[in-house]
């Protein structure tokens, strides 16, 4: 029976679950690192054994996109949320304007950031519902400097399957659904990522930039702050994030050597389908966003009855369930499905739903 297991089943938002065998290669580094009896947290970044490790990084996530050498990939520290920033700092010019998606709160604040530098228009929204749905049948405006958008919503549950043609430089953050799923690539000018959600750990921002965008502001750059900069010193300007980076590559590796996007499209493609599909079957719980445009990295749903929720909330620890919890905005369940939680997980979660159905429904 999968419930008799002391497996801990991790639907984190993230920081989120890592494959197993990444973890005990990334452990086995801490101690002695590519045979030096050195561990990887002790050595120079500038040592050709780490160099070879920012290299690959960097190459293997152009190998997976698809994509040549107009584009530059970095790994950058600041989270996700410093993107926010450096964004519209490199791409937005004094009287230009960016074409901006709201789609959530991390949009929303991605919002906030490039407002502070200059002018912003909000070509659609769907806060109108509570960002329950993906705006659809808007316009993206051919003068503006840059449209940008997020590609999954973790906190509502919602995800974009189609990426319109745009006019201008497009831009999305995919930090919590990249390289779950196929996408062109070329489509956008510049992709970023906080590592943390479905490419590795906390503390490391993959930027993947088209280099003819850069370079047209007209203001004079900081250099921290300045992707061309980056750029020029290989994604070692300064430290970067050494550790993170290093268990990035193991991660990528692990996807590649599994059968690559392919592979794992249609593995997240079965976790979600099968979880969603008892969430509509199911009496004691209902889905929160359209159907149309549910994420599969994180399915979002609440109890039809509020008595259920902390009868649930005791339920599924039996059957050593972990972190599905809603986001503290939205209250209910998040399961989180990224690409390293294995389909049996999710098994453990939709009999945890069932048997709870036969217990408490009326």
């Amino acid at each position: 029976m999968k419930t008799l297991t002391q497996k801990v089943h991790n639907f984190s938002a993230g920081p989120g679950i890592l494959p197993q065998e990444v973890l005990q290669e990334a452990a086995e580094a801490c101690i002695n690192f590519d045979n030096l009896n050195l561990s990887l947290l002790e050595i120079s970044h500038r040592s050709k054994n780490y160099v070879k490790v920012m290299d690959e990084a960097r190459q293997i996530v152009k190998e997976l996109f698809e994509v040549g050498d107009e584009y530059e990939v970095l790994y950058l520290g600041g989270g996700a949320s410093l993107q926010f920033a450096m964004v519209p700092y490199n791409l937005l010019t004094e009287n230009g304007y960016a074409a901006y998606l709201n789609t959530g709160v991390w949009a929303s604040k991605a919002i906030k950031e490039a407002s502070i530098l200059g002018n912003v228009k909000v070509i659609a929204s769907s806060e109108d519902k509570k960002f329950t749905y993906i705006p659809k049948n808007y316009t993206i405006p051919s003068d503006a400097d840059y449209f940008h958008c997020t590609s999954n919503n973790t906190i509502y549950g919602t995800e974009m399957f189609e990426f319109p043609d745009s006019p201008v430089p497009m831009v999305c953050d995919m930090s919590s659904d990249i390289f779950s799923r196929k996408v062109d690539a070329k489509k956008f000018a510049l992709i970023y990522a906080g590592a943390q959600k479905n490419m590795g750990p906390a503390g490391c921002t993959m930027v993947m930039v088209r280099k003819d965008i850069l370079g047209k502001t007209g203001r004079k750059m900081l250099s921290m702050l300045d992707y061309r900069v980056h750029i020029k010193g290989e994604s070692m300007y300064n430290t970067p994030p050494v550790f993170p980076v290093y268990v990035t590559l193991l991660t990528l590796r692990w996807l590649k050597r599994n059968g690559g996007i392919s592979w794992i499209e249609e593995r997240n493609k079965k976790k979600a389908e099968m979880l969603y599909q008892e969430i509509d079957r199911n009496t004691c719980f209902k889905g929160t966003v359209e159907k149309e445009d549910r994420s599969r990295m994180n399915v979002c749903f609440v109890t039809t009855k509020p008595e259920y929720e902390p009868l649930f909330d005791e339920w599924v620890k039996q059957y050593n369930i972990s972190g599905i919890k809603g986001h503290r905005d939205v209250g209910g369940y998040r399961a989180s499905l990224y690409n390293a939680l294995p389909l049996e997980s999710v098994e453990v979660l939709v009999e945890a739903m069932q048997e709870f159905e036969k217990k408490y429904a009326s």
